[in-house]
């Protein structure tokens, strides 16, 4: 409540500011720095939070520039009816772009979304019968009221409001479920996908949303001219974009603030002189870039006192809370809840998994050994849809979950943790165990965006699971620490502890103890006997044999993809061919 005050008391500020100002040129350079603080919100969603690199926002502005030129020129569309429409086609334009971010990223995605902007910068220069080339559209219809057309004073109004109207929903929907899943990307799509977030959707939405911003932005500049051509369309206007959020501070929800006003009016000083405009325009990129990578948010920010957290807890407390796990409590029908049939993958003439079957009984912890390279890892690979199997079924209960996607399998309630660590280093452990919580969280895109009641109810309720997630782990006292800087045990635990926080049926933990001591393997098994004590099934990879052997309820051995022995721990251990599995040759040569 206290920023919603903050900014709308900002807005009227400077509204009021507004009134007394008639210098056009004035009222021009901040009607420009609105234009742009909205082109900067978009791309700091797509580019400060999903983490996706865009050199083609010139061409989503000529997009909304273009539609209202059209619209209102050739089809006689209202200017209103017009600025939603150009909104809508930018969003059509955004989906257009996205999609070569489901095959490439980093400097790739960067290449095609930059071929994008030269291709529409083209096409308008070019393509005079219909977009005027270099002669451009004139007449453009005006925002009116009353068919009266917009002073330059109420261009700065407008322009004030959609700027803190968009700084609003923006910051409603980034500072909760959507702003997590936007970092998750940035950070590692694949554990991103295995705590339930639908990585592609969420990619294509982050370029919608930068898209409508931009294309609105492209838009008024149309209007408010009341002509366009095709020399606002260019590169420079992609670097600039792209400048304003990295120079304000990318990731931050006041960088476009801080980057669309300072560099307007550095620009607005240096307007006369257009080559040294665009020199320092390159020389603030750089600079940004490898001075001030967190930008001026981030200069602000380490000027500004720091809460310190205290962390003093080292392991889960012998007498942790209970916890509620998906509804199941601690009940157990001892049942068969995942049956997995003839699977078979080979990557050429390497075999990991050849006509491997099991059953998993519900309530149990079953433990999958064997050497290395016998194909462990891609097992649970395929269990949990990051790697597709050739052929085989995989049922959990009745449902056959052979080919579902990664956020799918999540949400039907089999979680799990990776060889080497998956954590989102630079988000606190909290919001590490927040991202657990997504797939269970019900609340969707415009109740997010609008802050509707019921976005607040389930981060309320996600909120206060995830603390008892992090009592059961013992990880409270470093709940606010970012999940990179703690130990490495503790951040196995983390991982532990975000995997719990999706409420599995299935735990599936691959090679949780690697790198422990002695005293931290311990505590793990204890964790693991609580978790299962709470009606969750484990499926454990672990060389760690003290430790199989201690906790488990079934063992599974695989040797060059096949399996060669299971059963109970005891008559595991005395199988002539797991024997031999692990000590290379035969037990009567040996």
């Amino acid at each position: 409540m206290r920023h919603l005050i903050g900014a709308i008391c900002l807005a009227a500020l400077v509204a009021i500011a507004v009134m007394f100002i008639e210098n056009e040129f004035y009222l021009r350079t901040m009607f420009m720095i609105c234009v742009y603080l909205l082109c900067a919100s978009g791309m700091n969603v797509l580019l400060g939070y999903a983490g996706q690199k865009s050199l083609g926002q010139a061409g989503l502005f000529a997009a909304g520039a273009y539609t209202v030129a059209l619209l209102t020129t050739l089809y006689g569309f209202g200017p209103w009816t017009s600025l939603l429409i150009a909104c809508v086609v930018s969003a059509v334009f955004g989906v257009f772009i996205a999609v070569p971010s489901l095959r490439v990223k980093g400097p790739s995605l960067a290449m095609v979304t930059l071929a994008f902007g030269i291709v529409i910068e083209k096409l308008v220069a070019d393509g005079a019968d219909i977009f005027g080339g270099p002669m451009g559209i004139y007449a453009i219809q005006p925002l009116t009221i009353g068919d009266v057309p917009f002073t330059a004073q109420q261009w700065v109004w407008f322009g004030l409001a959609l700027c803190l109207v968009t700084h609003l929903l923006l910051r409603n929907l980034l500072k909760g479920r959507f702003g997590r899943a936007f970092l998750s990307l940035q950070a590692d799509e694949i554990a991103s996908g295995a705590v339930g977030v639908p990585v592609y959707q969420y990619k294509v939405l982050a370029f919608v949303i930068a898209a409508v911003t931009c294309g609105l932005a492209g838009a008024l500049v149309a209007q408010q001219n009341q002509y366009i051509n095709s020399d606002f369309i260019n590169f420079n206007l992609s670097v600039f974009i792209l400048l304003l959020v990295l120079f304000g501070g990318s990731g931050s929800l006041y960088g476009p603030l801080l980057g669309s006003v300072s560099l307007v009016i550095i620009g607005a000083v240096l307007a006369r002189w257009t080559w040294i405009e665009h020199f320092v325009n390159g020389a603030l990129l750089l600079f940004a870039l490898f001075a001030m990578p967190r930008g001026l948010a981030g200069v602000l920010q380490s000027i500004l006192p720091k809460k310190q957290a205290t962390p003093v807890a080292t392991g889960p407390a012998a007498t942790a809370p209970k916890l509620t796990l998906g509804g199941k409590g601690t009940v157990s029908t001892g049942g068969i809840l995942m049956t997995v049939d003839s699977l078979n993958k080979a990557f050429g003439g390497v075999i990991p998994a050849k006509d491997v079957s099991i059953r998993l009984t519900d309530g149990h912890i079953h433990a999958l050994i064997g050497p290395n390279g016998a194909g462990k890892s891609t097992f649970i690979n395929m269990l949990t849809g990051v790697i597709r199997a050739d052929s085989g079924s995989i049922k959990l209960l009745e449902d056959d979950i052979t080919s579902d996607k990664v956020h799918k399998i999540c949400s039907r309630g089999i979680a799990r943790t990776f060889q080497n660590l998956r954590l989102f280093q630079d988000l606190s452990v909290r919001e590490n165990v927040l991202l657990g919580q997504h797939s269970r969280m019900k609340n969707g895109f415009f109740s997010s965006l609008l802050g509707l009641p019921k976005a607040r109810r389930e981060e309320a309720k996600a909120s206060q699971k995830v603390e008892e997630v992090l009592a059961f782990a013992g990880l409270t006292q470093f709940a606010d620490l970012p999940a990179g800087s703690l130990a490495y045990g503790l951040q196995r635990r983390v991982e532990l502890a975000r995997a719990l926080a999706s409420e599995p049926k299935l735990l599936l933990l691959d090679e949780p103890a690697a790198g422990l001591n002695p005293q931290e393997t311990a505590e793990l098994g204890q964790l693991l006997v609580r978790i299962r004590g709470e009606g969750v099934t484990i499926l454990l990879i672990e060389h760690h044999m003290d430790l199989v052997m201690t906790i488990s309820d079934h063992v599974v051995v695989l040797d060059y993809g096949q399996k060669i022995a299971e059963g109970a721990p005891d008559i595991v251990q005395s199988n002539p061919r797991v024997m031999e599995a692990y000590l290379g040759a035969a037990v009567e040569a040996a």
